[in-house]
């Protein structure tokens, strides 16, 4: 596979990561909430862990594609965040203003 072939699927999953605490009722996927329903603050939980999976996910594969772990600043590592907290605008506004 290319860089770049990888780079689009990875975003592909990002995308996908970051919506699925907006997506399901159950606390990381299988236990089911006290009370039926999942709290915000589970939530954000839920979007911060899978969070830095994504980011395991990519280091692990800029190693196994270049060989080496780039040095990056704090910049990058906000940029990202930033780019994940916009990915999961559509599960946000799908759980709390079109699901009602």
């Amino acid at each position: 596979m290319s860089v770049q072939s990888v780079s689009w699927i990875l975003l592909g999953l990002a995308f996908i990561a970051a919506n699925l605490p907006w997506l399901t009722e159950k606390f990381f996927f299988v236990l089911p909430p006290p009370g039926g329903v999942k709290k915000v603050w589970m939530r954000l939980i839920e979007w911060v862990i899978l969070l830095l999976v994504m980011g395991l996910i990519a280091i692990a594969l800029e190693h196994k594609l270049t060989g080496v772990i780039h040095d990056q600043e704090w910049e990058f590592y906000a940029v990202g965040v930033c780019l994940f907290l916009v990915f999961a605008l559509p599960g946000f506004i799908y759980r709390h203003e079109l699901s009602r």
